[in-house]
């Protein structure tokens, strides 16, 4: 396909919005996967290529967060590792997917969430350096299998999936649970790019110039998450989750 200056230059406008969406809260790839396909990109070959931009854009998190003191890379890595099996087996799916019918499944997901996320106050008594008992750490692992599989499936509101669990079901504070996040969805996406890149063929273009925004985006979502705390973090999920509930439900 074509691919001209000015698309370039979208690509890289909405992966800034959509990687600092993802490094937040979650939802930016409901921005850059429309745009793709907008521009004439299959669904399946929009979900892959999405994938190349989805990488660069955690591994600047994972540095941004690590530089200012922010790593528990041994708990991210055991959390990510139990969400490579789900990631596999959604992206051998992912690769055959057409269409959106998924939408309306995907904004009830977003409700449940953001009820949970209101009502139940638990996580948000807990101090910062407050470390997961035994049976939360199972419980967490164990959940991040099923969050593995709607990544590697889809990717898309998979954020609003790990925040629940690290927040909720582990106790983690909201900083933490962003950084725990964009280490966790980098080492999946790694395994789900290449059964994409495999199976169909990604269009590398796009995906650098989607990368380079999304990498700034992830860069700047880093950065506001440990300035702004807990609260913003909370405000700024509830914000993106209204709004892509409204959008999925009433198709705007």
């Amino acid at each position: 396909m074509e691919f001209d200056l000015w698309q370039a230059g979208l690509l890289v406008a909405v992966g800034i919005a959509a990687g600092f969406l993802n490094v937040m809260a979650g939802g930016g790839s409901l921005l850059t996967v429309p745009v793709m396909v907008f521009m004439g990109l299959p669904g399946p070959v929009a979900n892959g290529t999405n994938r190349i931009a989805i990488l660069a854009q955690n591994i600047t998190a994972i540095a941004t967060f690590a530089r200012r003191g922010f790593g528990d890379f041994r708990l991210s890595l055991t959390l990510a590792v139990c969400a490579l099996p789900g990631a596999v087996a959604g992206a051998l799916l992912g690769v055959q997917l057409q269409g959106v019918w998924f939408n309306r499944a995907l904004a009830l997901i977003m409700v449940a969430v953001m009820l949970v996320m209101y009502f139940d106050k638990r996580a948000a008594e807990q101090p910062e350096n407050y470390q997961p008992t035994r049976r939360q750490l199972l419980h967490g692992h164990l959940l991040m299998v099923g969050v593995g599989f709607w990544g590697g499936f889809i990717q898309l509101g998979v954020g609003f999936l790990i925040m629940p669990v690290l927040n909720r079901v582990m106790g983690i504070d909201l900083v933490r649970t962003n950084m725990h996040k964009v280490f966790i969805v980098a080492l999946y996406t790694i395994v789900a790019l290449l059964i994409f890149a495999s199976q169909i063929q990604l269009v590398w273009m796009i995906g650098i110039a989607l990368a380079v925004g999304n990498s700034i985006g992830g860069y700047l979502g880093a950065r506001f998450t440990i300035s702004g705390g807990e609260r913003m973090i909370r405000r700024v999920l509830n914000c993106v989750l209204i709004v892509f509930i409204i959008k999925l439900l009433f198709n705007f």
